[in-house]
């Protein structure tokens, strides 16, 4: 029997930056979304990625290092961090149980601490890792996911609620611990990507971008990604601006 379980989509800014990171042949610049998803289980609320922190307009002079404000441009302002997105589609953030970070970059973890009761789900590598980075990278800032929250580390594939309906997907590659959500519903399977692909076009032709810590693994990904949707899997990727047109917005339901 499927859980019956309620997902959303939720921008949360947009960010300007080199098209090449995010696929190999191309060049310039790109403007992409900064994307997550609310599922609500009958078990409780959990978040996919939470977007960028508020201190990207609040305190950019400091919160975001010198190299990073030349080489990106930011989108993002009052209203639009995750829990004002929340709130406008009808729903409280301190309602949310659970976030499960993809992975800890400042565009995935960013709006952990707008989630006041929320314990935080991420691969205990992906900490790891995290944790050993120097705080002048725009990368991995730590006062993004050093909150004070119940930091729940995962080795592996883990199944939240024990129900099949919400399993988190070890997809190595962007980061040494990255993961993706599986979503199984009453209109079928989705899979939300995060960072393990960014674009509908490297699904398909399975070019790598360049912003990757592990080029073999980022390509079995894509390939297990491919294989899925091609097996009917509805594959969400990250940050494809074009892509992210079609999908409903909360409080319009996704599945």
């Amino acid at each position: 029997m499927t859980i019956p379980v309620e997902m959303y989509a939720l921008t949360c800014g947009e960010i300007t930056i080199s098209y090449p990171s995010l696929r190999s042949t191309e060049t310039g610049m790109l403007r992409v979304p900064v994307t997550s998803y609310l599922i609500v289980h009958p078990h409780g609320q959990v978040l996919f990625d939470s977007g960028m922190s508020p201190q990207i307009y609040d305190n950019y002079g400091d919160y975001v290092p010198e190299y990073a404000k030349k080489d990106r441009q930011f989108h993002f302002g009052p209203g639009e961090d995750v829990a004002a997105r929340l709130q406008k589609a009808g729903f409280d953030p301190t309602a949310v149980d659970l976030v499960v970070n993809s992975h800890l970059h400042h565009d995935h973890c960013g709006g952990n601490s707008l989630l006041p009761n929320a314990d935080i789900l991420v691969q205990g590598r992906e900490l790891d890792h995290a944790r050993k980075q120097p705080d002048d990278t725009m990368a991995y800032r730590k006062a993004d996911f050093e909150t004070g929250q119940h930091l729940r580390t995962l080795d592996g594939e883990h199944d939240i609620f024990g129900d099949g309906a919400l399993v988190c997907v070890p997809t190595n590659g962007h980061t040494p611990g990255h993961q993706s959500l599986r979503v199984s519903t009453e209109a079928g399977t989705w899979f939300l990507c995060g960072d393990a692909c960014y674009l509908t076009a490297s699904l398909d032709d399975l070019v790598l971008p360049l912003n990757v810590t592990d080029s073999a693994s980022t390509l079995t990904v894509l390939e297990n990604l491919q294989a899925m949707r091609n097996n009917g899997v509805h594959v969400l990727v990250g940050h494809d601006p074009e892509f992210w047109k079609t999908v409903p917005q909360a409080p319009d339901r996704i599945a």
